[in-house]
């Protein structure tokens, strides 16, 4: 049964109801047509929960939007949701990435995360090719995708809303790498499932590293956040040698500062029996409209398996910001530190590697409890907002 405006209905319930499907839920395609936007092709799912996101088919099917009820979850940037037509990938040093970085989602690799990197290409055995020069992140994330479908698939009485495409990252004597992605949300749910494979299409042996950098706005985050994890051990932090210099720890989360320099965690996570890595930010006082103390959060979960890292991005600049949940295939010290450890992933032909990602909304206090109970039980996280990094590098075993 399909859980529309506190009642369950079956399908002939919600058609009789209305002519359409869409005056309830449904999945849209739109071009936005105004400013840097200008021309990108959209999907807007909205579930009849009051769960609202969108899908940017040519940046990389990414998530842009997302909002439950009239909050904001996902984070806008100033950048806007930039049309990759004007983005520069080698420009700025590297650093261009950041005039297009915004949104709920933005996926980085699909050979290359983190900093700027140039590494050797005798993988791919052409004589003018020296090296493969890499940007920040990596290029998928302002590749335009193929749409191959979407729309909304019954079985039964419950029904799905789904998009699928593919996004090339593909060059002559270089890689040839393909993502297949698909997003499914159930109809009357507040949560939704991204699927990913990874696949080399071409006939060169190819590295793989993969990150998505999933990023919350207010007022999920808001003075007095707070991050949820199931944290074993903090490995790094990129402000260890001044580590209270900003006043802001990994766990309880300030509002918006001012000259506020980024600062960047690597937790190790511990899963539950199922392998599952259950990441939130919690806002226990939001309560727009809906009664005291009523709490608003969202949740990340993870397979260890395929994201064996874990970063928190804290961005709390004054308009710009943000926090940011980061399951990646590596270690932060990238490519280097992967090659040097025999950690890093490639792909010889046909091979591939797949990501199953689950989004939630926590809507109200019981929600977070569960979800806060759910992740206690794995990991008690340090209560210090500041645990002392360990340096502890953990093998990574494929």
């Amino acid at each position: 049964m399909v859980k529309l405006y506190g009642r369950a209905m079956s399908r002939r319930d919600v058609a009789r109801h209305s002519g359409m499907l869409s005056q309830f839920a449904g999945v849209r395609l739109v071009t936005l047509g105004d400013g840097v936007e200008r021309g990108i092709r959209m999907l807007e799912f909205r579930t009849g929960s009051g769960l609202r996101f969108t899908v940017l088919i040519d940046r990389a099917l990414d998530v842009a939007d997302c909002e439950y009820r009239g909050a904001a979850i996902g984070w806008h940037s100033p950048t806007g949701f930039r049309n990759p037509a004007l983005h520069d990938y080698e420009g700025e040093g590297g650093l261009a990435w950041l005039r297009s970085f915004s949104g709920l989602m933005v996926t980085c690799g699909l050979d290359h995360i983190l900093f700027m990197q140039s590494d050797a290409a005798d993988h791919y055995h052409y004589v003018h090719r020296k090296s493969v020069d890499s940007s920040i992140h990596g290029r998928i994330g302002t590749i335009p995708g193929r749409l191959t479908g979407y729309g909304e698939h019954w079985e039964g009485d419950e029904c799905t809303l789904w998009c699928e495409g593919v996004v090339q990252q593909s060059t002559v004597f270089g890689e040839d790498l393909h993502l297949i992605r698909r997003i499914e949300a159930k109809v009357g749910a507040n949560e939704f499932t991204l699927t990913d494979r990874i696949v080399n299409h071409g006939f060169y042996r190819t590295p793989h590293m993969y990150l998505y950098h999933i990023n919350l706005g207010h007022p999920v985050l808001a003075e007095g956040s707070r991050y949820l994890a199931p944290v074993r051990d903090t490995v790094w932090a990129a402000h260890a040698d001044d580590y209270r210099k900003q006043n802001v720890g990994y766990r309880a989360l300030p509002g918006p500062r001012e000259r506020f320099h980024e600062q960047v965690w690597q937790h190790e996570m511990a899963a539950d029996a199922d392998g599952k890595v259950p990441v939130a930010v919690v806002n226990d006082d939001y309560a727009e409209g809906r009664g005291e103390g009523c709490g608003l959060g969202f949740l990340v979960e993870t397979n260890k398996s395929q994201f064996p890292c874990q970063y928190e991005w804290q961005n709390f600049q004054e308009g710009q910001y943000a926090i940011g949940i980061e399951p990646s295939t590596n270690h932060v010290f990238g490519k280097p530190f992967a090659r040097e450890r025999g950690e890093l992933i490639w792909l010889e032909h046909g091979e591939q590697r797949g990501y199953t990602t689950r989004f939630a909304v926590l809507d109200g206090a019981d929600e977070i409890a569960a979800a806060e109970a759910r992740i206690a039980a794995i990991a008690t996280q340090p209560a210090d907002d500041y645990p002392m990094p360990s340096d502890r590098w953990e093998a990574i075993v494929r």
